[in-house]
């Protein structure tokens, strides 16, 4: 069974950020410069986690994984336009 989580990220070196940026491209749909949205199996997490931790540096990189409700309701404005399949868009 899939849940849905997005993985935004802030890393402070280059080269760091061009390794994470290609993991994640490979893991979800990129909704804004350093977010993604994931559709993971538990295994598929565990794993999209020791990778990142591979390529950061703790001291200074920052990234977080949040889990998202299985409503999948989400509310989009402005610009973005990539949006995950089976998710409800309400425009305001």
């Amino acid at each position: 069974m899939t849940a849905k989580y997005l993985v935004c990220y802030d890393i402070s070196e280059p080269r760091r950020l061009g390794k994470v940026l290609k993991l994640m491209k490979g893991k979800g749909i990129h909704l804004q410069y350093s977010v993604f949205h994931c559709s993971l199996t538990w295994p598929q997490l565990l794993k999209l986690k020791e990778e990142l931790k591979e390529r950061i540096d703790e001291r200074e990189d920052d990234v977080r994984i949040y889990p998202l409700p299985s409503e999948g309701k989400v509310v989009v404005m402005g610009c973005g336009d990539k949006v995950p399949e089976g998710v409800e868009i309400f425009i305001q």
